[in-house]
């Protein structure tokens, strides 16, 4: 086994789980001090310092939120992971809002929180490194939020490919973070002290992105007066990311190919071939395997894209990370608009997490910010999201929780779930009460007591077989 140098502090009230993790962690490499409450995690660590601390939400004396605050006020780049056995999303955006680096419920799967320990202290020792962050650079790893499992694999992929030079395909709707997966793995190489090139194919004519990725000679065309180097040479020794790369014209096509099999290419209207080495990055919110069978993008190309690709899914499949994305979002900016915004409101929360999200990540972001900047108070109301998710609707079935540390009405969280299930079938079947119950296996005379226990009614309508 690989050994990973790195100081961990565990900091949880108890005993068994700390003495278990300082185990498991001391396996794979770490040195691991371990605390009881959030005073003594203080006081060892303004003593020793960690690269990493773990802590527990709920302490007496001094709890996790607390700790973390107080962490970050002593060292603000230090990765704190935040444990708890209650998960539930106000905690989550107030750990992301103080710069919780990841949020992890108990009981966790050993596998995934190590993968997790790995990724911050490759965060740490990233922010340490004066060869690997210039001045003013801060690699993106931290702004990679998610828990859901997808997430999860897909940082534990860039984790594994960083060190290569292999070339990466990134798929997935806009809005969805493409361009930061490409800037992680990029900050995650070797060749992270060198540049990072971004260029959006669908941004230039044709004639103007060849010059700008090729560069061009004096006289190549009309208005070249004068030499100009191409981003692919500004490139040179670092990473090339290719956004819209789907939008490349054949012509373009044919030359990008070449670049990937030779590492070289001619500035337009040069015949003097100039090499180049640079790790190539692409992404694209096209199937590039219909967009290869319509004939419209070169097969041979696609194959030299595509030797490792990662597929991004859209925010409505990884509604889990809404609260952390939320909070996260909170905190840049309110920071940015010097407003002390600290919490979402339980309704306003609701209304994130029902919305679809065709935006993806990037409509929540722009969401976040106009609550910020709109919000009269410390607390973002539903009346500070835009008027078309101030729309109420009941909880889908995935949004099932944990028990809160002050506990639930069981009958109530039921009767809520079988609510949004008997309104949902009486919808598709058009409102019949027959048809609905056949949707869900009930009785018409168990499906008219549900209709009417749960006041169930269709707008603008009386009883009868349409409800």
């Amino acid at each position: 086994m690989e050994q990973q140098a790195g100081k961990l502090l565990i900091v949880d009230d108890e005993k068994s789980l700390r003495t278990t993790l300082s185990i498991i962690l001391k396996k794979e490499g770490y040195e691991t001090q371990v605390a009881a409450d959030g005073n003594e995690a203080l006081a060892i660590f303004r003593n020793d310092g960690a690269d990493v601390v773990l802590a527990d939400l709920n302490m007496p004396n001094m709890d996790g939120i607390t700790l973390l605050k107080e962490l970050k006020n002593i060292d603000p780049h230090l990765m704190v992971i935040i444990m708890t056995a209650f998960s539930t999303w106000d905690s989550a955006v107030t750990a992301m809002r103080l710069g919780a680096y990841d949020y992890l419920k108990k009981p966790f799967d050993n596998e995934n929180m190590k993968a997790i320990v790995g990724r911050a202290i490759s965060q740490t020792r990233l922010l340490r490194s004066k060869k690997n962050a210039r001045a003013g650079e801060r690699p993106p790893i931290s702004m990679v939020v998610g828990n859901t499992a997808r997430m999860q694999e897909i940082c534990d992929t860039v984790r594994r490919i960083a060190p290569t030079d292999s070339t990466v395909l990134i798929q997935g709707e806009s809005g969805t973070g493409k361009e930061l997966i490409a800037k992680l793995v990029h900050f995650s190489s070797l060749r992270a002290h060198h540049n990072f090139i971004a260029v959006s194919c669908g941004a230039f004519p044709e004639s103007l992105l060849e010059s700008e990725l090729f560069g061009h000679v004096k006289g190549a065309f009309t208005s070249a007066i004068a030499d100009k180097k191409g981003l692919l040479e500004v490139a040179d020794g670092g990473t090339f990311f290719l956004d819209e790369v789907g939008e490349l014209s054949a012509q373009i096509q044919v030359k990008l190919l070449r670049v990937l099999e030779e590492r070289e290419f001619k500035p337009v209207g040069s015949t003097i071939t100039k090499k180049v080495d640079v790790r190539f990055i692409t992404a694209t919110n096209r199937n590039l395997e219909e967009e290869v069978e319509k004939g419209n993008f070169r097969e041979d190309l696609f194959f030299r894209l595509n030797v490792i690709p990662i597929t991004l899914p859209p925010l409505k499949d990884r509604k889990q990370d809404i609260p952390l994305l939320a909070g996260h979002f909170l905190a840049r900016y309110g920071k940015a608009m010097n407003k002390e915004i600290t919490s979402i409101a339980p309704e306003t929360m609701q209304a994130l997490l029902v919305h679809d999200w065709p935006g993806n990540i990037r409509e929540l972001e722009n969401t976040i910010q106009r609550a910020v900047a709109l919000a009269r108070s410390d607390t973002i109301l539903l009346e500070d999201l835009p008027p078309k998710l101030q729309v109420t609707r009941e909880p889908d079935a995935w949004q099932l929780r944990d028990i809160p540390p002050q506990g639930i009405n069981l009958d109530e969280e039921v009767g809520k779930i079988e609510k949004h299930f008997v309104r949902s079938a009486l919808e598709k079947a058009n409102w019949n009460m027959t048809k609905a119950a056949e949707l869900l296996g009930l009785t018409f005379r168990s499906i008219r007591y549900k209709v009417e226990k749960y006041e169930i009614t269709r707008p603008g309508t009386s009883d009868g077989d349409d409800a």
